[in-house]
Order: structure tokens, then sequence, then C-alpha cells
């Protein structure tokens, strides 16, 4: 095989990946794996106020890392079982829960990435969860002709975690509001 021939094998060896037909088994937090979400975005009509007496209320963010290689992914967020709903790109949604120990899922939907905390939520608190994709770079070396050469393969990292007051605020103030369907 040519030089140039195995040098172009090599790089599609690194960047294209087969799919698996495996079934994805996602943690009791989340949702059905089979359940979808096509989601849009608007402006919010305004900044995200206290939840009902009684009650507390989580934000569901994803921020996204805008390069020119990744597009918006949607991340699925789960309460105790049940999907609440989704984002796509830098957006957020907002649920009111019940006083009491809930288990939150964060799920880059069609992926097997999945973020899964318990959180005691009281009555009156706004709590701030975020999913993030960012990009990772990965770089190969091989040899192919007799000379070295580096391939770069960029991949998405997948992380979900729960934000501080005036983190969430922020994130909320630079995204959109998301609906779904």
């Amino acid at each position: 095989m040519k030089p140039d021939r195995l040098l172009a094998v090599f790089a599609l060896s690194l960047c294209v990946s087969i799919p698996t037909f495996a079934k994805t088994v996602l943690p009791d937090a989340c949702g059905d794996a089979k359940t979808t979400f096509n989601v849009s975005t608007k402006v919010p009509d305004g900044p995200v106020g206290p939840p009902p007496e009684g009650q507390g209320r989580i934000v569901f963010i994803e921020t996204f890392d805008h390069t020119p290689l990744m597009t918006g992914e949607t991340t699925r967020f789960g309460v105790d079982g049940t999907w609440a709903g989704a984002n796509r790109g830098d957006s957020y949604f907002v649920v009111d829960l019940a006083p009491g120990e809930h288990h939150l899922c964060a799920n880059w939907q069609k992926k097997k990435d999945a973020g899964v905390l318990p959180l005691t939520v009281e009555a009156g608190k706004t709590y701030y969860y975020q999913a993030e994709i960012h990009k990772e770079n990965n770089h190969a070396s091989g040899f192919a002709g007799g000379q070295s050469v580096t391939v770069s393969h960029v991949e998405r990292g997948f992380e979900a975690g729960i934000l501080t007051e005036d983190q969430g605020k922020f994130r909320v103030k630079a995204s959109k509001l998301s609906t779904w369907k």
C-alpha cells in the first residue's frame, strides 16, 4: 500500500467509530433509554423566580463548548427515574419538587454518558444542576511510509454536577429557555 493511502487509512481508523448495537443501560435516576426529545430554545421572559410555597426548584442547565468541529447535543435530565425534560446547546429549564431526597440524572441523548447524584431538596431553595459538554483533543502518533505521523481527533467530554447559586444564576443569564416534544 502506498504511504499516502496508509496514512489516510490510519487517520480514518482514528476518526470513525463503528456503531454498536448493545442495549443502552442507564442509571435508575434516569428515564427510559428509548425516550428521545426534540428540543427548541427561546429567549426567556425574565429571570428564574423562587419556587412555589412548600417546594424546591431545580434548574437543569446544559452548557456547550462552541467550536467549529462541534454541534449542539441534546441532554436529557431525569428525576427519580422519570425524564423531566431536555436541553440542547446553552439552555435550561425548571422543575419544582417536593422537599426530600431525590435522585438526579443527566444523560447525553443517544449516548451512554450519564451523571447521577442524590440531592436533598429543601422548601424555598433553588438548585442548579448542570451538564457540560466540552471538547477533548486526542492525539495519536505512528509511522506511515517511514515517516512520523501525528493525527488529532476531537471527542466530546461530558460532566454533570451541582453549581453554586452564583454560578447557576450566571449560566441561566447566558442561556436560552428550553422547550421540547
